[in-house]
């Protein structure tokens, strides 16, 4: 059912009628929208007890008047919020159990007497649980106002950080569902616990003074620039700086505290300060994300720079409705920390929101009230079930999303309601919301497979695809377009379909150049990823450029299937964009080449190199899995993840060239075996001699959660959840890693060096352990049973070790250790060992090379990632970061020790080492707690572990500049995480009819 929003008042009411109002104990939100129910109910002649935990002045501010009463008690906790930007929600769901659970039965009893003794007529909950089912032991009605429900909200904590209180989510539906109806607001997330639904125009706050009148108050021009900062009172702490605004730019502060002090062009507001008058006067508000900031910018076209929160729920609906009506521009969290604000706010001034719908919800909810305290019944309608059955679904498709991903609000949900009529149909204009991404950033493409799971990258990757497809003019002077751009727009044949894959880069937490020993690795996928589109045709269908066409006409064999690929951001780096084959030269008559043939090939120009992480996927499916390309082959290639930072650039690319040929070729590879064909790709097609894991990461990771995998030679053993109080970083040292190069190489050849010492020194001990179980003596007291059980069997295990990372510590330095050599020359090594056993690197004679510090590292390293990986179940103290961060920086020193340190990653490291000590030397308590060296080493990234929250965050920032004045250099800084390929799958695009596309 919908009340319109005419602009007739509350009718008055010949019954003295009194209200028992309970407003939630979450933030100011909810407070100052029930002002505003409660001031037409007053106005009305009525009486309205409001149950709250806000301060008086919420209230008292705009409503001066007896029949108001305030009785201040919390019989809900909302959220608990770590810092403006993080909710806890572990936290929330224990502060819910103590503040509503544990006292329920004494909560209840003191309600209804209250209730009884006000004699109150009507109860309204704003949106606290139990006042509906107290209402209900007292015999009297009750009325829901809100946009979003508490089940909703943390129904996906408990799926994430804490199962034992799932009874939690169903009290609270159960308490819901003794609501009569449910008054709905705009921006409304699903809430089927209520049986009926009346949706009203938006609840905002009336303004007291114009523009003019404010700005004349407080001393400001009109011709000045304002941005009202609105974060509520957690960013009190926050150090905010004159060159974060652009020139002639003043910023209000709302929640400052008493002892912040601000730079000149920013302005302390009073707490008690009216926000809708201030809002009104500004040219745009930067903040986060509630009903209270979203419905009252709506209202009066205010431009909103958001900055999203984590784990409030609500959010993507309310983000929703604000792009939709042009009203919103998000800032990442890093920029809004270090003050690169300017964009935004340009960006800002730019915007024209659009909301034209009503503003008078607190009018109309009030007379709904009015009318339900004296008897009216608003009766169900027909379509109520199918309501509550859309909402059911929407919530199931909550709680079962990925972790890491984004709420997707499904297009027919909100067209459900249009059609149901419970709500306006919205305009007709361009969106920037999760609800039509399609239409937004393909609209010259339908997705025929796939889903784009919330990742904005993807999307993004998409519009750029789709705008290739535009008619470009290489000659135009006016688009001054990239050569890269140019290719890719020739590249494909339109009207055939398009398969898009994607791949994360890694992060490596645990266990890095330990892989190729057999340890157990915990590695995570980062939010940079790789986005590869791949199109097959016919060799006669396929668009060829001028080059590769003369090459076929020189042959003369007519058209043969190409490869061709476009390599996106070639100008970042010493590559050119495009490379071209023949897919017979990959032959050798009806042979595929051999890789080593092939690592030739595309050594041969090292302006394309590039090109054998891409082509040479190619050559590992025909050689492997027997596949014969028949078809000519586009593939355009678009990486985020940077190459040289030490977080797997090159698997990333692999995993996504791959995954989208398979995908268009109709292989189905399991992503385990996928990950391991492009392991082979990077091995002995590009050269490089890497492990594993980068490529099981890239195919099989999950977002926030850390894969543990043991490489023996690739088990995945179980995705770890990340804590929610724990956080990752990645800290890029300037320093540029490769695999390829010689300290990675050398360091591996030492460390299979070892091996094969280690399995002849158990070969050698094995004969003088059988001889002394055949004589008759014991020895140390042990008898020749036990000798034989835990000395010979051992030997053998030992005498034919596959990987080191089988081989404990306490074993190794009990037997091992004084017999392996600090170094050994190459020629040395031959003469006594014959080779070392590894198929991907070549022993040079003439070097030396070190072998002790090498073959130790994977054995104690294995140690502490399974120790690691224990200690992330631990209870949640200081002593386990503190402990989790002592593991890193052990891996961080014996990285060091193998030769695979440099200044830049142990300038870092000491920088963390620094801020922990000072933050725990200043207050007692730190951030950041531990770092480490990743990957393959000699330069690239660090991993950091720390705090979730905004003051790690800070500190990560810290590290950053301090980093720059020292180098001057600064840090790339990773943060966040996203699926693998596997979990993405795949995308199958199709380009849209003319008659389809709107101009």
């Amino acid at each position: 059912m919908r009340i319109p929003c005419g602009d007739e008042g509350v009718s008055a009411c010949r019954k003295h009628l009194v209200f028992a109002y309970y407003v939630t104990g979450h933030g100011f939100g909810h407070a100052t929208r029930v002002v505003e129910v409660v001031r037409h109910l007053i106005v009305s002649g009525h009486d309205v007890h409001v149950v709250t935990g806000a301060p008086d002045f919420v209230f008292t501010t705009e409503i001066q008047s007896p029949n108001l009463h305030i009785r201040k008690v919390l019989l809900d906790c909302g959220a608990v919020q770590a810092d403006a930007l993080t909710v806890d929600r572990l936290a929330s769901l224990e502060k819910y159990h103590q503040t509503a659970v544990v006292p329920r039965a004494s909560i209840l009893a003191t309600e209804v007497e209250w209730l009884n003794s006000i004699k109150a007529d009507l109860v309204v909950s704003d949106v606290v649980p139990v006042a509906c089912r107290a209402a209900a032991d007292a015999g009297i009605r009750s009325v829901c106002v809100t946009n979003f429900s508490w089940d909703f909200i943390y129904a996906e904590y408990v799926m994430a950080a804490g199962h034992h209180h799932r009874s939690i989510v169903w009290q609270i539906a159960e308490d819901y569902s003794h609501c009569e109806f449910l008054i709905r607001l705009p921006g409304y997330c699903p809430m089927p616990a209520f049986r009926d639904v009346i949706d009203v125009p938006l609840v905002v706050r009336r303004l007291h003074k114009s523009r003019l009148e404010v700005r004349k108050e407080l001393g400001i021009g009109n011709d000045v620039k304002v941005v009202i900062f609105n974060f509520g009172g957690q960013p009190a702490g926050w150090k905010l700086k004159q060159e974060w605004l652009p020139d002639g730019w003043l910023c209000l502060v709302c929640g400052a505290s008493d002892n912040q002090e601000l730079p000149p062009n920013f302005v302390k507001l009073a707490k008690d300060v009216y926000t809708p008058d201030l809002m009104a006067a500004s040219d745009c508000m930067l903040g986060k994300i509630g009903y209270g900031t979203v419905s009252e910018a709506l209202a009066y076209k205010l431009p909103f720079v958001f900055v999203r929160r984590d784990y409030f729920n609500e959010e993507p609906f309310l983000r929703n409705m604000l792009e939709y009506y042009q009203g919103g521009v998000e800032m990442i969290r890093r920029d809004l920390l270090t003050g690169h604000w300017t964009p935004y706010l340009e960006r800002a001034l730019s915007l024209k929101p659009c909301y034209e719908g009503g503003i008078n919800g607190g009018e109309v909810a009030a007379h709904i009230l009015q009318d339900t305290a004296i008897g009216k019944n608003y009766a169900s309608d027909k379509l109520s079930g199918a309501r509550r059955l859309r909402d059911a679904i929407v919530l199931g498709y909550q709680l079962q999303r990925a972790p890491g991903r984004d709420i997707g609000i499904p297009d027919w949900y909100s067209l459900a309601e249009n059609e149901a009529r419970l709500r306006p149909t919205l305009p007709n204009t361009e969106i920037n919301g999760n609800a039509s991404l399609v239409e937004l950033c393909i609209e010259n493409f339908e997705i025929l497979h796939g889903d784009l799971h919330g990742l904005s990258d993807t999307v993004a990757f998409l519009k750029s695809l789709s705008g290739l497809d535009g008619g470009s003019d290489p000659k135009s002077p006016e688009k001054r377009q990239l050569r890269e751009r140019i290719a890719a727009a020739a590249l494909f044949n339109w009207e055939e379909e398009i398969y898009v894959a994607r791949a994360p880069g890694r992060l490596d937490v645990m266990g890095g150049i330990a892989d190729y020993s057999g340890s157990l690795v915990l590695q995570m996928p980062i939010r940079e990823a790789c986005h590869v589109a791949v199109q097959k045709n016919h060799p006669s269908r396929q668009k060829l450029w001028k080059h590769a066409q003369a090459r076929q006409q020189t042959k003369g064999q007519g058209p043969i299937p190409v490869l061709q690929i476009v390599s996106f951001g070639s100008e970042l780096s010493n590559r050119a964009p495009t490379f071209d084959m023949d897919l017979s030269d990959l032959m050798d008559g009806e042979r595929p080449i051999s890789y080593e043939k092939a690592h030739k090939y595309f050594a041969q120009d090292p302006s394309q190199k590039w090109a054998a992480y891409i082509a040479g996927t190619i050559l590992v499916l025909m050689t492997e899995l027997g596949v014969r390309f028949v078809d000519s082959i586009c593939i355009l290639v678009s990486s985020a993840v940077p190459e040289g930072k030490g977080v797997s650039s090159s698997a990333a690319v692999e995993v996504a060239t791959m995954s989208a040929i398979a995908a268009a070729h109709g292989l189905d590879i399991d992503p385990r075996d996928l990950a391991l064909l492009c392991q082979k790709v990077e091995n002995h097609i590009v050269g490089a001699p890497c492990g594993v894991m980068d490529q099981m990461t890239s195919a099989c990771g999950e977002a926030n959660k850390l894969l543990a995998m043991v490489c023996q030679p690739a088990e995945v053993k179980e995705l770890v959840t990340i804590p929610t109080h724990i956080r990752f970083w990645g800290l890029d040292s300037g320093i540029r890693h490769s695999v390829g190069g010689t300290d990675y190489g050398s360091v591996r050849i030492g460390t299979f060096m070892g091996r094969k010492m280690i399995k002849s020194a158990a070969s050698n001990l094995l004969p003088q352990s059988l001889s002394s179980v055949n004589a008759p003596q014991e020895e140390d007291g042990m008898t020749l049973d036990e000798f034989e059980e835990h000395g010979i069997e051992l030997l053998k295990a030992e005498s034919s070790l596959d990987y080191l990372c089988n081989l404990s510590p306490h074993r190794y330095e009990a037997v091992y250790a004084k017999k392996l050599p600090e170094c050994i020359t190459g020629a040395a090594f031959i003469k006594k060992y014959t080779d070392h056993s590894d198929t991907v690197t070549v022993i040079d004679p003439k070097r030396t090379y070190v072998v002790k510090a090498p073959t130790k590292h994977p054995i104690y390293e294995n140690f502490r990632v399974e120790a690691f990986k224990a200690l992330l179940t631990a209870s949640k103290t200081d002593e386990q970061l503190s402990a989790l961060g002592g593991l890193m920086y052990q891996c961080h020193y014996s990285y060091n020790e193998c030769g695979l340190g440099s200044d830049g990653t142990d300038r870092l490291v000491k920088l963390v080492q620094e801020m922990q000590h000072r933050k725990s030397s200043d207050d007692g308590s730190s951030s950041l707690f531990g770092a480490k060296i990743t990957g393959g080493g000699s330069g690239g990234s660090v991993c950091v572990i720390g705090r979730n929250c905004i003051r790690s965050s800070e500190e990560i920032i810290e590290i950053q500049q301090r980093y720059k004045a020292a180098t001057g250099y600064a840090p790339i800084i990773f943060e966040g995480s996203s699926p693998g390929a596997g979990r993405f799958g795949y995308l199958r695009l199709r380009r849209r009819p003319s008659s389809q596309i709107e101009i």
